[in-house]
């Protein structure tokens, strides 16, 4: 008997046990929305939310609308380090972080684009699990990098345990795509480079006895003698043009002529070089073609790279010397800014630099432990993002992800569930669109405001249990609300046709939903039937109904409560990361109750009794409808105006 095949993967108690979530509606707390009074520029955005409310519940209701359009998730999870897991032992709290962060990851990996990538900030604590983790989610084929990320300096101690153990000064960042193995997949990172004063640098390098490199000089490269045309191994051309007469100095021999080393770097900068005996296809083809030229003669080669970062545009390198090395500018690796000289190096993986020391007071919240350099999520966001992207922080904290995003003109999501998401993330990002928040990188990227952003709340579960322990719909849904609710249940797009009143939203052009507290009679269902036609599909959700479920072919018929019983967890709002505040478990729905033809109302609230329309609704704007001979939702006259 051939032995069962099985998939390397992390196991843990409870791994098994999967909570089914509910897909929550998103209400909007009008007057916590917030703009700016004047549009700043064209590069505005106004559509950002702000969500309240647990966030795993959270990106469950962002699934349907926003899977497949996050192009980075940047997240910080608690890091497990102990602290909340006093009552459990050690396998059981490994077990919970495990399963409750499983949960989040996957819903992302949903929400992420085709060529998205997700950033996970953990310490020493939950990291190694996390990246096995991960490999099984993500797969190990769209693990990209990890990053060690110096966080603070070695001296001093910092209690925690760590004077028996070498103290903590790294965090790390697991980085995954979506998907790198296809066209329409992750390519690559944008560039970017770390900034080192250019005289610092060499002077550390004298110090440690390395040699500094670009201490060549081009004055003149001669007068033009001929141009040849050499093929590279593909048969693309190559003009080779031929130069006499080159002028050349040191910097050094510059130095001795009165200038300072500073000052010959900034004047003679553009001019700067090295050379190298760079092993390529094109030099071997003009050393095949040149064999060698005089000290005071230079190459100059012209073609059209087809891949790599300079596809498709002409360029041009210089050879010279004898052996015909390449000419490598300083211009190409450093640059001049605010009046000095800076080395940039292409961005690895151990990344510092950043001001930790200073970081409670950016956006003008303090907010201890945890809290973000604004610089960190900049380099974080500009590595994979360009303006416009979505990008979304699930664990928001203090809001440093959403700031920086709003400053860089990206399109951001935030969830928290906390109080600070009001106390602290609010009135930062109030600042931010008001343009008062000008510390983080405000100045660096001259940040003057602009923008605007929505204020979500989750809302309440869309089901309840009455005083006799039936489960009902909440008395915090009036019919709207509980239109959108089901649309979400039964995945369709909500939007309320304002004309025809039992379009209540659409999976498809011809699939339609219509949902309604009512009891519908035969005659009802029949009029609503021939509306729909032949060509249209219809799913009707209501109290009940008087027919057969299969007495319309173009209608499906479904009653509330009973047929989303099964769904969900009804009425868990927490699903946090803190297992002291673990429910207890849900109790069993009893299933056996069946749709029936000539069925009795369900135990569910009308309108009048515990769903009474707010005198100020909350959510998005609706349309009011007219409802022609039905009313749209139960309780409203037969005009139905809403």
């Amino acid at each position: 008997m051939a032995a069962k095949q099985t998939r390397l993967e992390l196991t843990w108690i409870g791994k098994d046990e999967r909570p089914r979530l509910e897909p929550r509606i998103l209400l909007e707390e009008l007057e916590l929305s917030y703009h700016a009074e004047t549009r700043i520029s064209n590069n505005d955005i106004f559509e950002n939310h702000l969500i309240h409310g647990d966030n795993l519940l959270a990106l469950k209701a962002l699934e349907q609308r926003f899977a497949g359009h996050i192009k980075c998730v940047y997240i910080d999870p608690p890091y497990n380090t102990g602290q909340a897991f006093k009552a459990y032992d050690d396998g059981i709290e490994h077990s919970i972080w495990l399963s409750l962060i499983r949960e989040r990851l996957e819903i992302i990996k949903k929400l992420l684009r085709q060529d998205g990538v997700i950033f996970v900030q953990l310490n020493d604590d939950e990291c190694a699990y996390c990246k096995v983790l991960m490999d099984e989610i993500f797969g190990r084929s769209n693990f990209i990098n990890q990053v060690s990320l110096k966080t603070k300096h070695t001296a001093g101690a910092s209690g925690g345990g760590e004077d028996k153990k070498l103290k903590k000064n790294i965090e790390y960042l697991l980085i995954y795509a979506k998907n790198q193995t296809t066209s329409n997949g992750f390519k690559k990172f944008n560039d970017l480079y770390e900034e080192t004063d250019l005289f610092d640098l060499i002077d550390d390098m004298e110090t440690d006895g390395k040699s500094w490199k670009y201490t060549n000089v081009l004055l003149d490269k001669g007068t033009f003698m001929q141009e040849k045309i050499v093929y590279d191994g593909s048969g693309q051309e190559i003009k080779v043009r031929k130069f006499k007469g080159v002028k050349r100095t040191t910097a050094q021999a510059l130095v001795r002529q009165g200038y300072s080393r500073e000052e010959t770097y900034l004047k003679y900068f553009e001019y700067i070089f090295s050379d190298t005996n760079a092993q390529t296809s094109i030099r071997t083809r003009i050393i095949d073609e040149f064999i060698a030229l005089e000290p005071d003669e230079l190459l100059e080669a012209e073609y059209v790279p087809r891949s790599g970062r300079d596809a498709g545009r002409i360029v041009q390198h210089l050879y010279i010397s004898p052996t015909i090395r390449r000419v490598i500018w300083l211009k190409d690796t450093a640059k001049k800014k605010r009046g000095k000289l800076i080395k940039l190096d292409k961005l690895g993986t151990f990344w510092s630099g950043f001001n930790w020391n200073n970081v409670n007071k950016e956006g003008g919240v303090a907010f201890d432990g945890g809290k973000k350099p604004e610089a960190l999520i900049r380099q974080i966001l500009e590595l994979c993002t360009e303006p416009g992207d979505w990008v979304l922080d699930s664990f928001l904290g203090s809001g440093t992800t959403a700031a920086v995003a709003h400053k860089l003109s990206r399109r951001w999501i935030g969830i928290e569930l906390g109080k600070h998401c009001r106390t602290h993330c609010l009135p930062r990002l109030q600042s931010v669109v008001d343009g008062s928040d000008q510390g983080g990188i405000s100045s660096s990227v001259q940040w003057r405001g602009g923008g605007g952003f929505h204020f979500y709340r989750l809302a309440s579960s869309l089901l309840e249990k009455d005083k006799w322990g039936n489960w009902v719909v909440s008395k915090q849904y009036h019919p709207e609300m509980l239109a959108e609710a089901m649309c979400k249940l039964e995945g369709f797009r909500y939007g309320p046709d304002p004309d025809v009143f039992w379009i209540h939203g659409q999976s498809t052009e011809n699939d339609l939903i219509y949902v309604t507290t009512q009891n519908l009679s035969y005659e009802q269902l029949q009029f609503i039937s021939d509306q729909v036609g032949d060509e249209r599909t219809l799913l009707i959700c209501c109290s009940a109904f008087r027919a057969k479920p299969d007495a319309f072919a173009n209608l499906t018929l479904k009653k509330i409560p009973q047929a989303v019983l099964h769904r969900c967890e009804w009425g868990r709002d927490d699903y946090s990361l803190n297992v002291n505040a673990l429910p207890d478990s849900e109790p069993e729905v009893d299933l056996a109750e069946e749709e029936s033809s000539e069925s009795s109302p369900s135990p569910i609230p009308t309108s009048e009794e515990v769903m009474p329309l707010p005198t100020r609704k909350r959510g998005r704007p609706r349309r009011s409808s007219s409802m022609q001979e039905l009313p749209l939702f139960a309780n409203l006259d037969q005009r139905g105006d809403a």
